[in-house]
Parts: structure tokens; sequence; C-alpha cells
């Protein structure tokens, strides 16, 4: 039979015991009839609004950019590029005339 890879380190030699998928390599073992819950990270823009890698923000706060004597105002568009879990950075984004930066979720809006 055709089993899908191990969803821990990836290998093809995947063998199945009663109802349980078993990886020879790691011996992750697993039920594939069962949904796998990932960590998904959920951000949230300062009206409370979930952000996803793509979305258009604006500023909603003047920020002061760190080890340059630039602001960026209220109303400054981005993009969001990668969510991280950072704690004090979770978006890195690519601002309209700065380039790209790190900002705090809680700093923007979705637009």
């Amino acid at each position: 039979m055709n089993y899908p890879p191990c969803p821990q380190c990836e290998s093809d030699y995947v063998y199945a015991d009663l109802a349980y998928l078993i990886c020879p390599e790691c011996s992750h073992e697993w039920n594939p009839d069962e949904t796998i819950e990932e960590d998904i990270l959920v951000v949230k823009d300062a009206n409370g609004t979930q952000l996803a890698v793509g979305d258009k923000v604006t500023i909603a706060k003047d920020l002061k950019v760190k080890g340059r004597s630039q602001v960026l105002k209220i109303g400054t568009k981005a993009v969001i590029r990668h969510i991280g879990d950072g704690k004090d950075h979770q978006l890195d984004c690519k601002v309209d005339g700065a380039g790209d930066m790190m900002i705090t979720a809680h700093f923007v809006k979705k637009a």
C-alpha cells in the first residue's frame, strides 16, 4: 500500500499497525484518520481583526524607527510578508517609503 510520509521526519518508510501508521526511522506513531492540528499563530491588529501574510495594513500610530531619525506617520501603508511569534515584533512588513521593517501587530490596522 501507499502511505503518506511521516509528518515528523518526512520519511517514506512508513508501515501500518492496526489503525496507526508507524515510522521506523523516528518511531513516530499517528492515526491517519485524525486531523492534525498544527499550532496556528493568530495575530490580530489594533481593531482585533486577524492578520495573514499578504494583507495590506496601515500604521495606526506615529512610530519612531529604531536606529534612524525617521518617523512612520499614521496612515502609512505596508504589506505583511511574514508573521512571526516574536515578543516585540510579530509582523515583517514592506513599508511604503521606508523598506522592510518589523512592526508590532497592535500598531497596525488592516486596510
